[in-house]
């Protein structure tokens, strides 16, 4: 493949990309989504973030593990249960990162 070729190709899909992402700016006031569209995508974020953080909460040394020796699950839940009942993104935060160090070295990893 050629460089010309590999430069367009990212071309391409950087423009595809960018229009696909501004395109809700770039509407005309008249164009209104439907109320369902609007409501799942209040859910977006949540999904997006579900699928980034539980591979990591739940794969360890390339297996799914749900055992009580993963410390990156129970501090996950523990992150979990504070965001839940509190609501607090910094205690959220700061629970999840004590509670990593504090399984971690209790479960010796």
């Amino acid at each position: 493949m050629s460089q010309a070729t590999i430069w367009a190709a990212m071309l391409g899909m950087g423009l595809i990309s960018l229009s696909l992402r501004s395109s809700f700016l770039l509407l005309p006031e008249r164009v209104r989504m439907p109320a369902l569209l609007r409501r799942a995508l209040r859910f977006v974020p949540a999904a997006v973030l579900t699928a980034i953080y539980a591979p990591e909460l739940m794969v360890q040394s390339g297996t799914i593990d749900f055992s009580i020796d993963n410390a990156r699950l129970l501090a996950g839940l523990a992150a979990i249960a504070v965001a839940w009942r509190l609501r607090r993104t910094f205690l959220t935060i700061l629970v999840g990162m004590l509670a990593l160090h504090l399984f971690g070295a209790m479960i010796g990893r």
